[in-house]
């Protein structure tokens, strides 16, 4: 089979390259994105590797252009993304882009330097203009009549003994300070004011109104000017100490008006200056920061591919000569020449003169799995890797899965409306997927939407067509070939008469049934619709489970005779396959027996070829019992003999489950024991070497049987436990698909509660207003019907799916015991915005 079914053919290959031509070379193989390498110094440590000094000049530019970046954002500046991919400098380009960054760092970091200096003085100054304003409007109190309230405020701060003893003296005069605070500290200043100097300050304080840019880091900081009166050297040094533990700014302050007038001067002259020199700071670092933007992307990416070569060379070994290095690698088999052709590029790149030689090596090991997918399947192939990447060779289901999954979702999800929704949302994303893929965002949700546009797409297609077969559009129905039903009533008696029934026995029912699809007159059917529809719902499951069951057990089929296991082709695929069909596939012939073998006219239990139940059919063939049930004269059986076919199933089914359990490991026994009476007489080995010499996997052992390591009382409890898990798993995997009828059921009933306990309120309503209110209801029902039906029941869907797939499906031939092939490449190290990590 083709890679599509199947992981590509793997090889491990040498690679000598010479020294000079190294670096061009691994460029090529990077830009190409089909080598693994592996790590041929796995003791080494990581600083001790031959190019560590350039990963080194690396890393510190990569940090010099993240410091760019941040700068750029900050200010807001578009970088130019172009969406071209450079190739990798050449190393001796490396000065010169180490020169170029070392130039914008310093310039900038100076520009930045400079610009807070000239903010931090702005903001002082700016602090001390309002300062001098505010402390204007004190002292203007003060002189405009007011002066009983300066006195009463000198007497409160003089204490009786100073009064006293400075009674002969004269006046007393009051010092103070003006400064700026944090309008948030100011309540805990204040009382520690209070506090630390007895009430014997008087503290006047003014906000201002528009907030401060904090030169550090640009915040915006509301903050309030204070002046504090006070009498003594004692408590001005007490104040102070106060002011500078709630890191309080303080500013002269002029006592004399004059001065206080000539200083305000001074300030704003000083602001304007500042001003200018600010705008042209600005300007010249925009001028900067606009040059970088149109070049950093691109320098980023020249950096992390300068990078990744040289990580990637530290996994090389050196020749004795130290002039050749020594790569080992895995690549596709069908990629080999392509491979060569690249490192005979990078050799006329570097002008070396000395071909590359890639040679293929034999070895043992289990290569790395690798899946060639393109935009449509990687989303499916992620599905199935994230339950665990295949073994090597082993049956891919992501291409069955392509089908099965929107298919069985649709199963759950079907709603001609829903799905029409959803595969909009989906073909809306893969028309804008170029604009939508250059717009990179960090939001995961997304990230996840996007990545699975095709699944969504499908599922809503899959959707439009279940919602068909189920005839439901937004819980209604259409009617586009005519109901096969006919009423016989009149039209009073249909609108006031809850209990009216059509027999399908009688005119009422054409005979036919409808074209495509459930026949909408079960829309309006209001106690035995949910009956109809839960039992063809529960068929159909087990159906689509029992045929999707079989499929994966066939699929085992490709793994065993691809690998040559041939014992588990005849002691596991077999009577597994047996086991399904006899039990459960029986239970579906069954169903499509019933189906056409009893009509409406002979499925009552009046007459003798009433329909039997299945359920209790299947119960009494396991039992191996026939019963019939209470009150009813009617025939168990659907055909001639089936009694004796039921009991032939039952057998089969019961004798495959010792061929399952003991087949396999009987043989192995018989196995070695034949292998060591043939060896030991003759070369006296041991039974390591004996096992070693019966071992009979291929050059790879991708899937393989090795049980020549293990002992058999592991075989044996190895292979029972596989047996009960596949015995009783086929019961409950059958109930299990029973989600498909109950998630459908769910659906339906919440898409027909919206629309009676919702949408319907409006569509009652009549006239102008009834316009408005349908207006504003349908919004309320559309928010719903997306919020809740689309996207919710879409996930629970979803991942009722999943689960089906990993689960019920995979677990029937799908091993997922290998590893992913993880190659070199740029466009997935800048994907990851970077992140170089060893291959081991």
């Amino acid at each position: 089979m083709g890679s599509l079914f199947r992981s590509e053919e793997m090889a491990l290959c040498q690679l000598f390259l010479q020294s000079e031509a190294a670096y061009a070379c691994v460029s090529e193989l990077g830009e190409l994105g089909l080598v693994q390498f592996r790590d041929l110094n796995p003791d080494v440590n990581a600083f001790q590797r031959k190019f560590v000094n350039e990963v080194r000049r690396c890393d510190e530019m990569e940090r010099k252009l993240r410091y760019l970046e941040k700068e750029i954002k900050k200010d807001g500046i578009p970088m130019l993304d172009t969406g071209e991919s450079p190739e990798a400098p050449q190393p001796r380009e490396m000065i010169d882009l180490e020169a170029t960054f070392e130039k914008l760092e310093n310039e900038l970091r100076e520009v930045n330097q400079n610009a807070e200096a000239l903010k931090r003085n702005f903001l002082e100054l700016t602090e001390l203009k309002h300062i001098l304003r505010k402390t204007q409007v004190f002292f203007d109190e003060q002189e405009g009549g007011l002066n009983h309230t300066t006195e009463s405020m000198t007497r409160a701060l003089i204490t009786d003994e100073v009064r006293t003893a400075g009674a002969s003296m004269g006046p007393v005069q009051l010092g103070f300070v003006a400064g700026v605070i944090s309008r948030e500290k100011l309540p805990a200043f204040e009382r520690m004011l209070w506090r630390a100097c007895r009430g014997n300050v008087f503290l006047r304080q003014a906000m201002i109104e528009s907030p401060l840019e904090d030169p550090t880091n640009g915040d915006q900081v509301y903050k309030s000017v204070f002046i504090i009166f006070f009498q003594g050297d004692q408590l001005k040094t007490r104040v102070k100490k106060i002011c500078e533990g709630f890191r309080a700014t303080l500013y002269p302050c002029p006592e004399a008006p004059a001065d206080r007038r000539e200083m305000a001067m001074g300030v704003m002259t000083r602001i304007e200056d500042l001003n200018t020199v600010l705008g042209q700071t600005q300007d010249h670092r925009h001028r900067v920061l606009v040059a970088a933007a149109k070049n950093l992307k691109n320098w980023f990416v020249k950096v992390r591919k300068i990078k990744a070569i040289y990580h990637t060379l530290n996994l090389f070994n050196l020749d004795v000569t130290q002039k050749c290095l020594i790569a080992e690698c895995w690549v596709p088999l069908l990629d080999i020449e392509t491979i060569q052709l690249a490192l005979r590029r990078g050799t006329e790149r570097s002008g070396s003169s000395v071909p590359p030689i890639l040679n293929r090596m034999q070895t043992f090991e289990n290569p790395p799995t690798y899946n060639r997918t393109n935009k449509f399947t990687k989303a499916f192939q992620a599905l199935i890797d994230a339950y665990g990447v295949a073994s090597y060779r082993e049956m891919n289901p992501a291409p069955y899965t392509i089908i099965t999954f929107p298919f069985l979702f649709a199963v759950m999800f079907g709603d001609l409306g829903h799905g029409a929704i959803m595969a909009l949302f989906g073909l809306w994303m893969i028309r804008k997927e170029k604009g939508l893929a250059a717009q990179k965002t960090d939001n995961e949700i997304w990230n996840i939407f996007f990545g699975g546009r095709y699944i969504i797409f499908l599922m809503g297609v899959f959707s439009m067509y279940t919602g068909l077969i189920y005839n439901d559009i937004f819980s209604k129905s259409l009617n586009i070939f005519g109901s096969h039903w006919h009423l016989s009533y009149n039209k009073s008696t249909v609108w006031n008469n809850n209990y009216l029934q059509l027999s399908p026995a009688t005119s009422d029912y054409e005979g036919t049934p409808y074209p495509f699809g459930m026949d909408p007159i079960w829309q309006v059917a209001s106690s035995n619709k949910i009956v109809f529809q839960n039992a063809y719902k529960m068929k159909i499951s087990i159906i689509f489970g029992v045929l999707h069951m079989i499929f994966g057990v066939i699929m085992s089929w490709h793994n065993h005779t691809y690998f040559r296991n041939r014992l588990s082709l005849l002691y596991e695929f077999i009577p597994q396959l047996l086991f399904l069909v006899v039990l459960f596939f029986y239970l579906v012939l069954l169903m499509f027996i019933k189906w056409n073998r009893y009509a409406a006219t002979n499925a009552f239990p009046m007459t003798e070829a009433c329909a039997p139940s299945i359920l209790i059919t299947f119960i009494d063939m396991v039992l191996f019992k026939n019963s019939k049930a209470p009150g009813k004269d009617c025939n168990i059986y659907m055909f001639a003999g089936q009694s004796f076919f039921q009991t032939i199933f039952v057998l089969i089914a019961l004798a495959c489950i010792p061929v399952m359990l003991l087949g396999k490991p009987i043989k192995i026994m018989q196995a070695r024991k034949l292998a060591n009476e043939e060896v030991q007489p003759i070369t006296g080995a041991s039974d390591a070497e004996v096992g070693g010499m019966s071992n009979g996997g291929g050059s790879h052992g991708g899937g393989g049987e090795h049980h020549d390591e293990e002992e058999m009382s592991e075989i044996f409890i190895h292979q029972g436990i596989h047996t009960i898990e596949y015995v009783l798993g086929s019961v409950s995997h059958t109930a299990s698909y029973l989600r498909l009828w109950a998630l459908s059921l769910a659906h339906a009933q919440l898409a027909e509660v919206l629309w009676s306990m919702v949408l319907s309120l409006g569509l009652n309503k009549e006239g102008w207003l009834g316009g408005i209110f349908l207006t504003v209801v349908f919004a309320f029902w559309a928010v719903l019907t997306v919020g809740i039906l689309v996207l919710m029941e879409g996930l629970s869907a979803f991942l009722h799916t999943l689960r089906l797939h990993w689960v019920e499906f995979q677990s029937k031939f799908y091993m997922g015991h290998g590893y992913a092939f993880q190659p070199f490449s740029f466009d997935t190290i800048i994907e990851n915005g970077g992140a170089v990590t060893e291959t081991e």
